[in-house]
């Protein structure tokens, strides 16, 4: 496994439409890149990441929403000299490959979305509450599942890299140039 390089905005490859994994690719190679796309987003401390995002055009996704673990201790850590304590996670991983959206619900919900290819910019985005999802495993099994609350925004989300759309081509244009502005501040100041 290998911590891949993140794609960040305003790489023109974020804006490729991905390909669909055939039926010869679902081999070593594809288990390699699922294995390296987890490793990566695990290391950003993300919880969805798409193979765009690592420079490959397919249409597969890795997600993880990492819930708390009630009966796992707390995490102690060190950031920048300030001791913080943060509830234990358990990973859930999960692989959509060549997903689709059958039903979207016409109910919003807001969460407020941020990106590994947007670097610390959030915002507000309204998406479907509930969706159907059909999708292959690792293997080229297909499932269909009904997802809501976070799973549903964060496919959905993840979805949208696919199609070469970032979550911030969901806001208002003044709304998207402030994200970028305060973006580009962000990287002359480290």
């Amino acid at each position: 496994m290998a911590i891949r390089e993140i794609l960040e905005v305003p790489d023109p490859r974020l804006k490729t439409v991905s390909e669909p994994v055939n039926a010869d690719e679902f081999n070593d190679d594809l288990r390699v890149l699922i294995d390296d796309m987890f490793e990566t987003m695990y290391a950003a401390h993300g919880i969805g990441l798409a193979a765009i995002q690592v420079g490959v055009p397919k249409r597969i996704l890795v997600i993880d929403l990492q819930p708390e673990d009630p009966d796992a201790e707390p995490i102690e850590c060190d950031h920048d000299g300030h001791k913080h304590t943060h509830p234990a996670t358990k990973k859930e991983p999960r692989v959509f490959i060549n997903p689709e959206i059958l039903d979207p619900a016409e109910e919003l919900s807001t969460y407020q979305e941020g990106c590994l290819s947007v670097p610390d910019i959030y915002a507000d985005v309204d998406r479907p509450a509930t969706c159907t999802v059909r999708w292959q495993d690792l293997d080229g099994n297909e499932h269909t599942e009904a997802l809501e609350g976070m799973m549903a925004t964060c496919i959905q989300h993840e979805m949208d890299h696919l199609e070469g759309v970032l979550f911030i081509d969901h806001l208002s244009r003044l709304k998207k140039q402030m994200a970028l502005k305060k973006l580009k501040k962000l990287r002359l100041a480290a």
